[in-house]
């Protein structure tokens, strides 16, 4: 049972740290974008916009690794508690979930979509603008 237990543990600890990634590109995004956007409107530049809307982009596909990355791991958590004590084996080996994990929807849920969409949303319209 310790095998067990400290097995899932080391997939929570992979599951934190790509929650945590995920958090961390938010917030980065946030910061890069909104500069680059302040940029745009003090020199009134097109080239600030497609380089922010470039970064966004860049951050939703990063996050959506992340994201993916995070399912496969619940995935094996799942695998793992169902299993036998003796069965443990501390394969953190998620290749056979790939199939599961749709990289599509973990670029396009609804968390995301409102986020990096939004940020989208607010390019288009001050490159409309200006």
């Amino acid at each position: 049972m310790d095998a067990k237990l400290k097995h899932l543990e080391f997939i929570q600890n992979a599951i934190n740290r790509m929650a945590q990634n995920s958090f961390l590109l938010k917030s980065w995004s946030i910061t890069l974008v909104a500069g680059l956007l302040a940029l745009s409107f003090k020199e009134t530049d097109h080239l600030y916009i497609t380089i922010s809307t470039v970064v966004l982009l860049f951050f939703w596909f990063l996050d959506s690794y992340y994201l993916r990355q995070e399912r496969l791991f619940i995935k094996l958590y799942d695998h793992i508690r169902g299993k036998r004590d003796e069965a443990v084996d501390f394969s953190m080996d998620t290749r056979p979930f790939r199939k599961e994990v749709n990289w599509f929807r973990c670029w396009t849920p609804t968390t995301m979509n409102l986020f990096y969409g939004g940020f989208l949303v607010v390019d288009l319209i001050i490159a409309y603008l200006i």
